[in-house]
C-alpha cells in the first residue's frame, strides 16, 4: 500500500523537487497545510529553506506549529528537513529583520552558526550516524547534499533523554539528523542527494 505524506505548504521556498522524490519512492504526496490532510497523513514532511525566524513565521500563518505540535503530541511520524530541522529545537541565534521567533521546543538546544572558515555549507558531506540507525542502514558511508549557515551542534536532549544523533562537520561538528521515534530530521536535504537520499525516504516511508 503506498503510503499518503503531506508536505506541509508554508511557503518554504520550492519544495517540488520534494515532492518529485517522495513519489519516486512510492510516496502519494499532498502539497498542503489543509489540517485534516496534514494530521491524517501516514508521514508528515516539514521542508525549510531561508532564514529560522522567516519559516517558524511562515508556519505559524498556517496554524504549522500547532499542526505539528499536534501530530508529535499523538506519535505520528513527522520529518524535518534543514530548517524544517532546525524549527524542532528552542531557538535559533539566527539574525532576523523581523521578530526573533523561539521554535517548537521538542527538543531543547539552540541552533548556532557554524563556526568554519567558509559558512555557509554547501555541497557534500559524509555523516556519521549511530549503530543501529534505521534512517541510514546500509548509507553509513554515503555523503548527502547540505546548504546551511545554522545548525544545531549539541546532542538534542527530551524530558532528559538523548535521542539518536547522527553527526557531520564543517569546521567544527553538528548535528545532520535525529532519529526519536516517530520524529526525525535531518540538516541535509534528502531531495538533493541522489540515490543516498532516495534510499533514506524509502527506509522513512518503510517505517510509517
Amino acid at each position: 500500500m503506498r503510503r499518503r505524506v503531506t508536505v506541509l505548504d508554508y511557503g518554504s521556498g520550492n519544495v517540488r523537487s520534494v515532492v518529485r522524490m517522495l513519489e519516486r519512492v512510492g510516496a502519494e504526496v499532498s502539497l498542503t497545510s489543509q489540517p485534516d490532510a496534514v494530521l491524517r497523513a501516514d508521514g508528515l514532511y516539514v521542508p525549510g529553506v531561508g532564514n529560522f525566524h522567516a519559516c517558524v513565521q511562515g508556519l505559524r500563518a498556517v496554524d504549522g506549529l500547532r499542526l505539528v505540535r499536534e501530530r508529535v503530541a499523538a506519535g505520528a511520524p513527522v520529518l524535518g528537513v534543514c530548517v524544517g530541522m532546525q524549527v524542532l529545537f528552542q531557538g535559533s541565534v539566527e539574525p532576523s529583520s523581523g521578530p526573533q521567533e523561539q521554535g517548537i521546543g521538542h527538543w531543547s538546544g539552540t541552533v548556532h552558526r557554524l563556526q568554519a572558515p567558509v559558512v555557509p555549507h554547501m555541497g557534500w558531506s559524509q555523516v556519521a550516524p549511530p549503530e543501529g540507525s534505521d534512517l541510514f542502514a546500509g548509507l553509513e558511508q554515503e555523503r548527502f547534499y547540505f546548504v546551511h549557515s545554522y545548525a544545531a551542534d549539541e546532542a538534542p536532549t527530551r524530558a532528559g533523554r538523548a535521542p539518536a544523533a547522527t553527526w557531520a562537520e564543517h569546521g567544527g561538528r553538528f548535528v545532520a539528523a535525529v532519529e526519536d521515534g516517530p520524529v526525525s530530521a535531518t540538516q541535509f536535504h534528502p531531495e538533493k542527494s541522489g540515490d543516498a537520499g532516495a534510499q533514506l525516504l524509502s527506509s522513512w516511508l518503510d517505517r510509517l
